[in-house]
């Protein structure tokens, strides 16, 4: 290479680095303060309403004991799957037997002397019929003065006694009767009591709880004492996330909408459902950490889809309910938002205000200024765009707010570009000031 390629070469590797320092130091000059911005765009949204709460089956059964009793035999364990019918548990049935044998007992005692009555009032309708006869004979005797007015007066007085005797047989027929349907209804209250010593699962299930050994005595309930719950049984085919949501987010929860559902337990997988069930009444409880406040929350239940094996009522879950969903949507970052004082006039448009020189010694017009007629001032939500490296406010009007991003119905258009931070400039910035980016970020 000639000496005077090199020397020209030389040259322009010095120009261009003076150039590259100059452009250092003119962007170190530029006035403004340093932001970060992003570009608005169009994407899909859903809003999300999160909760926790725990897994709990549809169908949960208690187990009581009807009667007291020692527990003779148990048949399960807990953690146990029962089909309907099957046989639980015996508590001791001597007492229940030997009451069902008595009226059983004595059932039949009152169908035997029924059937005694029954054979009297047969003999009874026997009698009176030859009295009636013997009557019949007797006043033919008389009409032929065959017979003295004794003999009829005497066959007279035979039937009535056999009518009265019928009656009176037919009467303690009856009351037998009732006597017998009265002894059936005892029997069967006490078959009833002798098979509520033995206990079978009214559903399909799992064993869920325990509380009974067997051996130990079982204590039935009373009017102001529950009785001892030896066994729950849970329907696990249909199970539910019963989860509690803030007041503030309930209005936008409604029957029918999707959830996801992740469980503690089982953090590898993520269980959908739907909202089945919102509540009225509210579950007010202490705030964490704050004597004297409460937070008021509502039980929303979620049906989870398909059965898992591996639940249990109790497991902790926490529910995703998506509230709202909209497909290419005009987004902002919600880190871009800011709330600002505006004046509107009397049909409710800004008012501009004057631009003040930052230069000049005149301040700013203060909050507590007076008002021409008819204008007010307003916090307003809204963003500042980045526009000729200036920082320029505008209000928007959002929608739905999703995990980054909030749904822009008025205010914004695609390719505004907007300033979403530093957090402190933005709290900070003002209509009109002076902003110079640090790296623009087109989120997808």
């Amino acid at each position: 290479m000639s000496t005077g390629k090199k020397v020209i070469i030389g040259v322009v590797a010095v120009v261009l680095l003076g150039g590259a320092v100059a452009g250092n130091v003119w962007m170190k000059r530029t006035p403004g303060k340093p932001v970060t911005t992003e570009k608005i765009q169009k994407r899909d949204l859903e809003a999300i309403v999160s909760a926790s709460g725990k897994i709990q089956a549809r169908t949960t059964v208690n187990i009581s004991a009807d009667t007291m009793g020692r527990l003779t035999e148990l048949a399960v364990d807990e953690g146990q799957t029962v089909k309907k019918g099957q046989f639980l548990m015996q508590i001791d049935p001597r007492n229940q037997l030997t009451a069902a044998d008595r009226t059983a007992a004595g059932l039949a005692a009152a169908r035997s002397q029924l059937e005694q009555l029954r054979n009297t009032v047969a003999a009874a309708r026997e009698n009176l019929s030859l009295s009636r006869e013997n009557l019949r004979r007797a006043r033919e005797l008389w009409a032929q003065q065959l017979t003295t007015r004794q003999a009829l007066d005497a066959a007279e007085s035979e039937v009535k006694v056999r009518e009265t005797q019928l009656r009176d047989s037919e009467q303690s027929l009856g009351t037998q009767e009732q006597r017998i349907r009265e002894s059936a209804a005892t029997v069967s209250s006490a078959q009833y009591e002798l098979s509520r010593a033995r206990i079978e699962s009214p559903i399909d299930g799992l064993i869920v709880r325990r509380n009974i050994e067997q051996g130990e005595t079982v204590v039935t309930g009373t009017m102001n004492n529950a009785g001892t719950v030896l066994l729950q049984i849970a329907d696990m085919s249909i199970i539910e996330a019963e989860v509690e949501v803030d007041e503030t987010d309930i209005p936008f929860v409604k029957i029918g909408q999707l959830a996801k559902i992740k469980i503690d337990a089982i953090p590898e997988k993520t269980f959908t459902g739907k909202v089945t069930e919102v509540g009225n009444s509210p579950i007010v409880q202490a705030a964490a950490g704050q004597s004297g406040q409460t937070a008021t929350n509502f039980k929303v239940t979620v049906t989870i889809d398909g059965t898992i094996p591996e639940a249990r009522p109790g497991f902790t879950c926490t529910a995703d309910i998506t509230t709202a969903t909209r497909t290419q949507s005009v987004t902002v970052p919600i880190q871009a938002m800011a709330v600002r004082e505006l004046i509107y006039d009397a049909a409710g448009k800004v008012v501009p205000q004057p631009k003040v020189d930052p230069k000049a010694k005149t301040p700013r017009p203060s909050a507590t200024d007076p008002l021409p007629n008819g204008q007010k001032r307003k916090d307003t939500e809204g963003v500042f765009l980045f526009k000729d490296n200036k920082a320029t406010f505008l209000p928007v009007k959002t929608g739905i707010a999703g995990d980054k991003y909030f749904e822009v119905l008025d205010g914004l258009k695609p390719d505004d570009v907007v300033i979403t931070g530093p957090f402190n400039s933005v709290r900070d910035l003002k209509d009109g000031d002076a902003v110079k980016p640090e790296e623009s970020k087109d989120r997808t």
